[in-house]
């Protein structure tokens, strides 16, 4: 049997294995899967939902940061989570910083986007937000 493919959906995968790539996070010269660190962070108490992205850092290179929204009625702060990853992850692979949002930027399946994420980081840091 062969499986064909159209053009839409060969390049919807190529944009899924880009952006893919462009979530490792490099801390310290060591890659950081963002999928790993969301796993760990989930385990929170208090956590509905996270996404990391890489930031950049002066002396890390990059470092990650986290987005997360918490679920109702429980309460967190960013402090509390890192400390609580500090305990759980590597050296770089925990958070430097937290950001608690109201929700998560997601596309038309639910899926989280990243790159929503970053850019608006990116503009931040630009001074734009």
């Amino acid at each position: 049997m062969v499986i064909t493919r159209n053009k839409s959906e060969e390049v919807n995968q190529e944009e899924q294995e880009e952006e893919m790539e462009s979530d490792i996070i490099n801390v310290m010269g060591e890659d950081v899967s963002p999928l790993e660190v969301e796993e760990l962070i989930r385990r929170h108490p208090a956590i509905a939902e996270v996404a990391v992205i890489g930031v950049p850092d002066a002396h890390l290179g990059q470092t990650v940061k986290a987005f997360v929204s918490l679920k109702p009625g429980v309460q967190a702060t960013p402090k509390e989570i890192i400390a609580f990853c500090k305990e759980r992850m590597l050296r770089h692979q925990y958070p430097r910083q937290v950001e608690i949002v109201g929700e998560l930027p997601k596309n038309a399946d639910g899926e989280i986007l990243r790159r929503e994420l970053r850019a608006c980081e990116s503009a931040r840091l630009r001074g734009q937000i």
